[in-house]
């Protein structure tokens, strides 16, 4: 295993274990969250640990045609009981995030240095933040890394109240242009949206 130190660089991704685990250390300083997400890198850890670099074989993603859209969303959407906005609050997204209760999970991995390092990207336009309201109260949404590549770095999302993170990550698709959602990990609730396994070095090769 790789330990990182200031310099910036990352072992190369054929090192990763078999988990996708591919380094540990460093900093979440701007230079390096890009430089990460360029190589198809992302850090994952916990508060009581040191920063995590992943770079998982398979990945999971979502290419935008595949998006299922089931015939009960349909008219949720058609209801337009939400009101969908990209980076109104970036922040309180990132926050929210950070609070929700994850199946498997005691603690939240979004720290405090996390939500402050992906605030710097969305003020460099580097990441995006989705906002789902509701009677003016922000009841869901999501946040990713977006390099102006195609590929949208999905990072998490919340709800607050039934479907509305789903509005907002079906919304959201359906008025971008993107090649290719990068979903990161396998979980249920995407793979019912459409994602799936795509091998690490196919990925790689839209980034």
């Amino acid at each position: 295993m790789h330990f990182l130190n200031q310099d910036l660089w990352f072992p190369d991704y054929s090192e990763a274990s078999a988990d996708g685990l591919l380094a540990i250390g460093g900093d979440l300083s701007t230079e390096r969250l890009l430089f990460a997400y360029q190589s198809g890198i992302f850090p994952w850890y916990c508060e009581d640990e040191p920063i995590l670099w992943w770079s998982p074989d398979p990945r999971f993603v979502l290419y935008p045609e595949k998006l299922k859209v089931s015939k009960s969303m349909r008219q949720v959407l058609r209801n337009k009981k939400f009101n969908v906005t990209v980076n109104k609050d970036f922040k309180a997204v990132m926050q929210a995030c950070s609070k929700i209760k994850r199946e498997g999970q005691d603690d939240t991995w979004i720290t405090n240095d996390m939500i402050d390092a992906y605030i710097k990207l969305n003020e460099l336009g580097y990441a995006k933040s989705v906002e789902v309201w509701q009677d003016k109260v922000l009841v869901g949404g999501l946040y990713g890394v977006d390099l102006g590549n195609g590929v949208f770095c999905g990072e998490s999302m919340f709800s607050k109240v039934s479907n509305a993170s789903k509005v907002g990550f079906i919304t959201f698709i359906q008025n971008s242009n993107y090649k290719l959602i990068d979903c990161q990990v396998h979980t249920n609730h995407l793979e019912s949206l459409g994602a799936e396994d795509i091998p690490r070095s196919k990925f790689l090769k839209y980034l």
